[in-house]
């Protein structure tokens, strides 16, 4: 939350009740008091009417997601014609070894800490509907990325 610009409000949804009670007590010694709401949600079910939003940021999220091109779907719902959805994922490795290896250590991976280390996520923004703008690597032979895509329409 502190690496949003000022003047910005931010409404912030979690899954699990226990991350936004540490992201509540966070906000005062952040500032953001007065600009920040948070609830509990699904981003496979968002409850917020279509265009609400110029832009959504998701963080490691479309990992553990159960189906990602649904929660992605609903970001782009939510999303203003032409609005942006920034996501900071990591994702299978293109590389064919390590990415045949991901694979196989996915099923003991998801079931010591939820989280998918396989999942195509470039590919499952285009599928949602998002049109990619750039696709940033970050490292780690292109497991971590920047994505940075549109939902379709005006303000291009």
């Amino acid at each position: 939350m502190p690496f949003y610009p000022a003047g910005v409000s931010i409404t912030g949804i979690d899954l699990t009740p226990g991350m936004l009670e540490r992201a509540r007590r966070r906000m005062p010694e952040l500032g953001l008091d007065d600009r920040v709401t948070l609830q509990l949600g699904d981003v496979q079910r968002l409850d917020f009417p279509d265009a609400s939003f110029d832009t959504a940021v998701a963080t490691f999220v479309f990992c553990s997601v159960p189906d990602p091109v649904l929660g992605l779907r609903e970001m782009k719902r939510v999303i203003k014609p032409g609005g942006r959805a920034i996501l900071l994922e990591h994702m299978r490795s293109p590389n064919p070894a390590v990415g045949a290896l991901m694979d196989l250590l996915n099923p003991l991976v998801v079931s010591m800490m939820g989280a998918n280390i396989n999942r195509h996520t470039v590919e499952n923004v285009q599928k949602a509907g998002l049109e990619l703008e750039r696709v940033e690597d970050l490292g780690l032979g292109g497991i971590f990325k920047l994505i940075v895509a549109r939902a379709p329409g005006v303000g291009r």
